[in-house]
């Protein structure tokens, strides 16, 4: 399994690279190497950025030295430019690989994390070489909060040295061959997609001699600082094996095999059991995407024993979310048969549903009767009597309210357009994420597609294909769907809510043309290809809603990930 990129394309600081450690810490970058977000670093743990990077510079045999990293500063320049000597970029098993070439000489690194361990480890090979060369890893540091900028002016990084490396800030080490203390401030790295600048700390360097075949080999981590991990190269190579083991597990091929690994990297380990990231570099956990995509995370990677505990421990605090873990436990006691978790689930449920909503339609305070909500009502009612029923519960009442609700949306929303309305009963004012003046908002929007492609929708019967080919027309990208039509009043297709393209909307789309037999052909092809674009290997959460549809946002997504691998298994086994 290996995604490889040119010396073209690895020149191209719009793509990125991420490995998980499956805590919520991460290492993450672009191909060529330069930090564009302040949440780039090869160690980050525990909502803090640590070892900023590891600058490579080569010693060739004739005594030319040669720096394979780079850096934008404040000023403009990028200096040096190591990338130009990039020759690919490969992901293979999901661990990243560069190949850089001087002449005759070619060195690569590996970059992988300890599962399971606030700990990375990163290799150099010299792969071909007229004789020994020299490596020198120059470990930049840095010790803040992911989101924030360390300045000279805050004073030195307290460095405490220890045997093969030092200590920063008594947090993390850093440890390898050839120590050679540093101790200064290299001022004003910029971070062009933040448009910030930072200051990071030269601990020192690490140099070794290296002969043609041989490796050297750097560690750094977190915890237990006494303790020093395995070798690097035998974290890369568990970390492969355990890529493979993870496709293996989920009988996947194709295009499902990366997003298969790219799903890993978000779903971690908490102190109270298994939880979801929604996006990375540098996003937390948020419940509504943990549970749109809980089916493609967890069902279609084959982790259903970790899913169960997730679902039996989940309480959103949001109604959406809520409505989202009602589809996300039906959808697991369908595929898996897991009565008991219905029988465990069901009550609680129920009730905390009724907290919220009566018996028809579900309004929102300021903003009416949105589609998208009401869909999932009239879902999760249906939802929670097959759940009751499940284990010989009594349903009745559930059916009765789901009858009402279904009854009042078939009548309530279908709008004059041809389409659903994306909201009724508004206020008389704009309605604040939209164009529309009016009470019932007719603007073209893609979240009435749950009315069809949700399991119990509310529409599945009562027609629809003539809407969904205006929504396909209007909305559909090679990336996904846009949020608002572009002849609709106050489009920008630079805006996430307003135009721009969210990928993890295809799901839904998809599921829609199923359930009312549109073709869709050639659906996925654009974001197959999209896999090699922005977030090597994943799908980013937004994109441009006007063309090429350059991708926005964090470059690595989980709902949007989760939504391509369950409908890719799905549509095209």
């Amino acid at each position: 399994m290996s995604n490889i990129f040119g010396p073209e394309s690895c020149g191209s600081p719009n793509r990125e690279w991420l490995v998980a450690d499956g805590l919520g810490g991460f290492a993450a970058g672009t191909v060529p190497g330069l930090r564009t977000r302040r949440a780039h670093g090869l160690l980050t743990f525990a909502g803090s950025s640590a070892l900023a990077a590891l600058d490579l510079t080569v010693t060739l045999p004739s005594g030319a030295k040669v720096p394979l990293y780079a850096h934008e500063w404040a000023s403009g320049v990028t200096d040096p430019s190591g990338h130009r000597y990039l020759e690919t970029f490969a992901l293979v098993d999901g661990v990243p690989r560069w190949r850089w070439r001087i002449g005759d000489v070619v060195v690569e690194r590996e970059v992988a994390m300890r599962h399971g361990h606030p700990s990375v480890a990163v290799t150099h090979r010299v792969v071909t070489a007229p004789g020994p060369v020299g490596l020198a890893l120059a470990a930049m540091c840095t010790w803040r909060d992911l989101h924030g900028e360390r300045r000279a002016g805050d004073g030195p990084l307290r460095v405490e040295p220890v045997a093969g490396g030092v200590v920063v800030e008594g947090a993390y080490r850093v440890h390898g061959p050839g120590w050679q203390p540093g101790g200064e401030w290299h001022l004003g790295a910029f971070t062009r997609h933040d448009g910030s600048t930072e200051d990071l700390w030269h601990a020192g360097t690490y140099f070794d001699r290296v002969s043609p075949g041989d490796v050297m080999e750097i560690s750094a981590w977190a915890g237990d600082l006494a303790e020093v991990p395995p070798p690097a190269s035998s974290v890369v190579r568990a970390a492969r094996a355990r890529a493979r083991e993870l496709v293996a597990a989920a009988k996947a091929d194709g295009p499902a095999e990366t997003l298969v690994l790219a799903a890993d990297a978000f779903i971690v380990r908490a102190a109270d059991g298994p939880d979801v990231v929604a996006g990375y570099p540098g996003s937390g956990r948020r419940s509504t995407d943990t549970a749109i995509a809980y089916e493609g995370l967890f069902l279609d990677t084959g982790r259903a024993d970790e899913g169960r505990e997730l679902l039996r421990a989940s309480a959103p605090a949001e109604f959406e979310s809520a409505l989202w873990l009602v589809h996300a436990v039906d959808r697991h006691v369908r595929r898996t048969g897991d009565s008991d978790l219905a029988a465990e689930l069901a009550d609680p449920l129920t009730a905390r549903l009724g907290e919220h909503a009566g018996d028809d339609l579900v309004t929102i305070p300021g903003i009416g009767k949105p589609v998208s909500l009401n869909a999932l009502w009239v879902n999760a009612l249906a939802a929670l009597a097959d759940l009751r029923a499940e284990t010989g519960g009594d349903d009745a009442e559930l059916r009765t309210r789901h009858a009402r609700a279904q009854e009042s949306f078939r009548r309530r929303f279908p709008a004059p357009e041809g389409w659903l309305y994306d909201v009724i009963d508004g206020p008389a004012t704009p309605y604040p994420l939209g164009a529309g003046s009016h009470q019932n908002d007719p603007s073209l929007r893609p979240h009435q597609l749950l009315a069809w492609s949700l399991p119990h929708a509310p529409m599945r019967g009562a027609g629809g294909e003539a809407a969904l080919r205006r929504i396909g027309a209007a909305l559909l990208t090679p990336l996904g769907l846009r949020t608002l039509a572009p002849a609709e009043y106050g489009f920008q297709g630079d805006a996430p809510e307003h135009g721009g393209v969210q990928p993890w909307l295809i799901g839904p789309y998809a599921d829609a043309c199923a359930a009312l037999d549109v073709p869709s052909d050639g659906l996925f092809d654009g974001l197959r290809a999209h896999l090699g674009e922005w977030g090597t290997g994943s799908v980013s959460a937004s994109a441009d809603g006007d063309p090429p549809h350059r991708a926005t946002g964090l470059p690595f997504s989980a709902r949007s990930v989760a939504e391509l691998l369950r409908v890719i298994s799905r549509y095209e086994p």
